[in-house]
């Protein structure tokens, strides 16, 4: 079941180790018509700048080029708001991952245009058909 973690996020967590869950949330966002454009391994990137060590967390940029176009046709400065962040990461046992996913409508709302908000809708409505899909897999 989606849960709103915070009020800019929604997620779910999995009974699902790390590398397992992010291989199924690509697989996921992959279905509803979402690549990833970059992905930031923070565990990795703290470690070598900081020499911190810090629990397995990435950071996926998300994108659907028919709904960016669809977007950055209604507004160029949007860009600013894409790609979709999605997060995945550990518990400290490492036996459960939490996928969250940047919500949409609470990002695209920054823009103040009242028409972007129907396409902001479907794209959430897409992410939350995503972390639907992992909690039943997880």
């Amino acid at each position: 079941m989606t849960e709103h973690i915070t009020p800019y996020g929604f997620g779910t967590t999995v009974a699902l180790p790390f590398e397992r869950a992010v291989v199924r949330t690509k697989e996921e966002l992959a279905r509803e018509g979402f690549g990833v454009l970059s992905e930031i391994d923070v565990a990795a990137t703290l470690k070598k700048k900081l020499d911190v060590d810090f629990p397995q967390y990435v950071i996926l940029g998300a994108c659907n080029p028919p709904l960016a176009h669809r977007a950055l046709t209604m507004e160029r400065e949007i860009g600013l708001l894409l790609p979709c962040n999605v997060i995945v990461y550990t518990d400290a046992a490492g036996s459960k991952s939490t996928i969250s996913i940047m919500d949409p409508e609470a990002a695209l709302s920054l823009t103040g245009n009242d028409a972007i908000a129907p396409l902001a809708r479907e794209v959430g409505e897409r992410l939350r058909r995503v972390v639907d899909a992992l909690d039943r897999a997880g």
